[in-house]
């Protein structure tokens, strides 16, 4: 956990029933996950939080984590990242994630602070739309399965993809950790 987030105590995860840090970020994710279930028409089961992504860059090893995986039919349809702020400046690591985090390419990534959403088709790399309500619902999403690929990423692609992540989310928030802990 970085030194700049406030704990505030504990609160029980909405999809797993687990204990975690309750944070201002983890509200906004408690959040998006009772939107997936309660809006969305989404299962808790169709839903997996805080996988890790794990990074080795240049012998440097550090972890990246995908906040949500949306799975319908046994496959990884969709991801989505939370992060406060602009959104524009986290797709280009959340579509990286999105080639990373299954054996194959997620064919949609979401990327969201709590209040505002993108939705990106991963192959293309493109906004597709926005805003929360334009999440496919389960219905959406089921109708949809059957006719994606699930295309495996080239190892060559996947090393940029690695290294793009890392940079976007390891070193960035070691920079930001950095300058945090020299303001205090």
């Amino acid at each position: 956990m970085s030194t700049h987030h406030l704990i505030l105590g504990e609160t029980v995860d909405f999809i797993t029933g687990q204990a975690i840090a309750d944070t201002h970020d983890e509200r906004a994710r408690q959040k998006i996950a009772r939107f997936l279930v309660e809006r969305k028409g989404y299962s808790k089961d169709d839903i997996e939080v805080r996988r890790e992504i794990p990074l080795n860059v240049d012998g440097d090893r550090a972890t990246s984590r995908v906040d949500f995986i949306i799975r319908m039919a046994g496959k990884a349809f969709a991801i989505i990242i939370f992060g406060p702020g602009s959104l524009v400046s986290r797709e280009r690591s959340t579509l990286a994630a999105a080639r990373l985090v299954e054996s194959y390419a997620v064919p949609f990534a979401v990327v969201t602070n709590g209040e505002e959403a993108e939705v990106l088709e991963t192959e293309s790399g493109r906004v597709i739309a926005e805003g929360l309500e334009a999440i496919p619902s389960k219905h959406e999403a089921l109708g949809k399965i059957g006719d994606l690929t699930f295309e495996k990423v080239p190892e060559k692609r996947l090393e940029k993809e690695k290294r793009i992540l890392y940079v976007f989310d390891v070193l960035a928030k070691r920079e930001c950790d950095e300058f945090t802990c020299s303001l205090d």
